[in-house]
């Protein structure tokens, strides 16, 4: 017994170091109470919320080991009442997503033929925990070919497909946002005429609906659940874009959601800044390596 607490006590300070490393690299910070906050705090306020929005930075390293911490708490609280939504899969390949989860195929068959993003590794581990707990993956996002068409031709385009095609996407017609999203996406996109066409917009709002009504599709079938959605940070911001759809397709849902940054004020941020952006604002320390 000596020796098994003497060998504990060698080790101590190196799990110390390994449970601690990563909270360097990042800060939370509740906007509403206009304090700091933690991975708890989050997972707590679920408790009146149904889904968790992470507006991440797609190359984020920091970014990408938070929301696997996240989803893992989140399962960890709510054990078979949890599930997974991600912008990196398409609507088209739930069933192979599925098929996965179930153990049916290998993941070189999901990479391949669900068409995971070519950063899958980034995703993986929560990938891994939903089927380990055996719960559903999301594929909430619209197919490549639809917004590509959507670009190409306006949203009308849309009616154009079959019934099957029709399934993978939210009901027809889709409203295009006006107003501040408008807004936020010619000022991202550099300006009225560096976005040309209008259509480009509706390619826009086709993703975020087609994401919303995913989310709503399953909150609806599946009461009492907690949702953790993953996207792109400005599909969540100021909750418009796919926060906005899905509110419109389920009125009832509550929504928090968490944006995060990796940010060059991260050392002395001026949270101000960020007030508007997000329930949970999350900056992580910009000197890490990006995943890509």
């Amino acid at each position: 017994m000596k020796a098994f607490c003497a060998l504990l006590l060698l080790f101590l300070p190196a799990l110390s170091f390994c449970q601690d490393g990563m909270s360097a690299h990042y800060k939370v910070y509740n906007t509403a109470k206009k304090a700091p906050a933690t991975l708890d705090d989050v997972i707590n306020d679920m408790a009146k919320a149904d889904v968790l929005f992470f507006g991440e930075e797609h190359n984020d390293s920091t970014g990408h080991y938070l929301e696997n911490m996240l989803f893992k708490k989140l399962v960890e609280k709510y054990p078979a009442k949890a599930a997974l939504s991600m912008e990196m899969f398409q609507t088209d390949c739930q069933t192979v997503v599925n098929e996965y989860l179930a153990g049916f195929i290998r993941e070189k068959n999901l990479i391949t033929e669900g068409r995971a993003w070519n950063n899958y590794k980034d995703y993986r581990p929560m990938v891994e925990v939903a089927k380990e707990n055996h719960l559903q993956v999301i594929a909430a996002n619209a197919p490549t070919r639809y917004t590509n068409m959507v670009t190409r031709g306006g949203l009308a385009e849309l009616q154009k497909l079959d019934a099957t095609a029709k399934n993978w996407l939210p009901p027809l017609p889709i409203d295009t946002a006006t107003g501040a999203y408008y807004e936020k996406f010619v000022n991202i996109m550099g300006g009225h005429s560096a976005i040309g066409p209008m259509k480009v917009y509706q390619s826009q709002n086709l993703w975020d609906a087609t994401m919303g009504y995913s989310i709503a599709k399953f909150y609806n079938a599946h009461k009492g659940f907690k949702i953790f959605q993953v996207n792109g940070g400005f599909h969540s911001e100021e909750k418009l874009g796919t926060v906005a759809q899905l509110q419109k397709y389920a009125p009832g849902v509550k929504v928090i959601n968490i944006q995060a940054y990796a940010d060059d004020s991260f050392s002395n941020p001026d949270w101000s800044k960020f007030a508007k952006l997000g329930d949970y604002i999350i900056l992580t320390d910009p000197k890490l390596a990006k995943t890509f």
